[in-house]
């Protein structure tokens, strides 16, 4: 099995790898919150860092650079002190993740120099902080030439059937994904999420012409889609500039691995480059497998296209 491990596509090792990390750095969260100390830290206006945040990040970044170490990672945190104790350096990958899925085509010749791993330790750090934990995840997004092709979700706090913490979710473009049952939204109802702190006047009148049935305000990128996977929303809306493609890279490549849509309020789809620009000035626009994206977009007024219509 070793040779096997060590003959996959990198990509493939990538995503196998960061499985078993994300799981790693999902326990690290948990640890932190148990020992009631979050350490934060407020790196602007309601952006906040924790202790779960700075120490999660130098799991996930020690572990792929020790494995990958000619990956571009650009971590939310930035620069991680990657002397980290051994049992945050994880070596495993995921076997099950190898032996059942192949590598598509397209991806079998991407090298290290090709690809940028974009890494938010704790997505819904607010959440975080106020309990809303079910709401919390780890994001570690891969993307070749600008694109966001593959991608890990884990939740530290969902709690499955056998009564264990924590679940991961993954996809990759051209396989699908794995880790959870997909569902497809209600056919009677139209059900958006968006922002549950971060709205304003435009953010307000883009759901406002969509005319939702019910809207389900919540806090992280990686949870928004979530929602979309597992059926409990249509879309996800969020016309303003407040997330960075640390927040999307991973959420985009789950979603249309799984037959979905996520770009910006304009329809295009963000870059993912290592010499990108972080914000995504843009917005957010992700729309559930089966539904149609381009409905949704001729539903936004101009008046809130134009306000998004910005230089990334």
């Amino acid at each position: 099995m070793a040779s096997a491990i060590g003959a996959a596509p990198l990509v493939m090792r990538i995503v196998a790898s960061s499985i078993q990390i994300a799981a790693r750095a999902g326990r690290i969260i948990r640890d932190v919150m148990a020992k009631g100390d979050l350490g934060i830290v407020e790196k602007g206006k309601d952006d906040l860092q924790t202790e779960a945040d700075r120490s999660a990040q130098r799991c996930i970044v020690a572990s792929l650079t020790k494995l990958f170490p000619n990956v571009t990672i650009i971590g939310e945190e930035g620069a991680s002190d990657l002397k980290v104790p051994d049992d945050w350096i994880i070596p495993d990958v995921n076997t099950e993740f190898l032996e059942r899925n192949s590598c598509p085509e397209a991806l079998k010749q991407v090298k290290e120099t090709d690809l940028v791993i974009w890494v938010d330790p704790l997505d819904g750090t607010g959440e975080y902080t106020q309990g809303f934990l079910e709401r919390v995840t780890v994001l570690i997004g891969i993307a070749i030439n600008d694109r966001a092709v593959g991608g890990v979700i884990h939740q530290p706090y969902f709690k499955a059937d056998t009564g264990e913490l924590g679940r991961t979710i993954w996809g990759v473009q051209g396989i699908g994904t794995g880790g959870f049952t997909p569902k497809r939204p209600p056919t009677d109802r139209f059900i958006v999420t968006t922002t549950r702190s971060h709205s304003n006047a435009v953010v307000q009148a883009a759901l406002d012409a969509l005319s939702p049935d019910d809207i389900l305000k919540v806090g992280g990128a990686g949870y928004k889609v979530l929602q979309l996977l597992e059926g409990n929303a249509h879309a996800y809306v969020f016309a303003s500039a407040g997330c960075k493609k640390w927040d999307t890279c991973a959420p985009e490549a789950v979603l249309e691995a799984q037959g979905g849509t996520l770009t910006d309020i304009l329809g295009r789809h963000y870059r993912y480059g290592k010499d990108v620009p972080f914000p995504n000035a843009c917005g957010v626009l992700g729309s559930a497998s089966g539904i149609s994206h381009k409905d949704i977009l001729a539903k936004l007024p101009d008046s809130v296209k134009q306000a998004m219509n910005k230089t990334e």
